[in-house]
């Protein structure tokens, strides 16, 4: 197991059976609350989808591979999965991971359309370095040169709060749309 995640987002899609609506809801907020006793738990909620009323999304997030496979193979969660027996059918789990999310559209993953993998960690890499390469040369250019009154720490973190947000925001999506067919292919 990978210990060094900083997260990890598992997402299952449950398909409700007619008329158990308000059963469903109670189930899955005592399974929440379960989780939440569980080391690593990070928070979670549930979503319904909008085009399906009777899909919703149920989203869990631990600090790390090690601490949800502990939630998932736990007796406790065995016996609460099983008081749900009847209530919904899975229909779609998706783990993700570290940056998976960026390669990934978020309605994907919500609305559950198609199960795609992540890409190799290699071609995740390859796309962080694209958009990452260019973006430090802007700053070792035009920024960091206007800064050399501070220390080098400083400076650094200048750039990081700088480059991080133009990255995730920005730079990522603009690439994952333009490098989808390779990402995936």
């Amino acid at each position: 197991m990978n210990t060094t995640e900083t997260g990890v987002t598992t997402s299952v899609s449950r398909r409700v059976a007619a008329g158990r609506e308000q059963e469903f809801l109670r189930w899955t907020d005592a399974g929440m609350a379960m989780a939440g006793t569980f080391p690593g738990f990070l928070g979670g909620g549930w979503l319904r989808a909008a085009s399906d009323p009777e899909q919703y999304h149920v989203v869990y997030r631990f600090a790390d591979e090690d601490t949800l496979d502990a939630w998932t193979t736990s007796p406790a969660r065995k016996v609460w999965v099983g008081r749900g027996t009847g209530l919904a059918q899975d229909t779609v789990t998706h783990r993700l991971t570290g940056v998976e999310g960026w390669f990934e559209p978020q309605s994907t993953l919500t609305h559950a359309v198609r199960v795609t993998p992540p890409p190799p960690r290699w071609k995740q890499a390859v796309t962080i370095w694209l958009g990452f390469f260019p973006i430090s040369l802007v700053i070792a250019l035009f920024v960091t040169p206007r800064l050399t009154a501070l220390d080098v720490v400083t400076r650094t973190l200048v750039a990081s709060v700088v480059t991080t947000p133009v990255m995730v925001f920005v730079v990522l999506p603009f690439l994952t749309g333009r490098l989808r067919r390779w990402l995936h292919g």
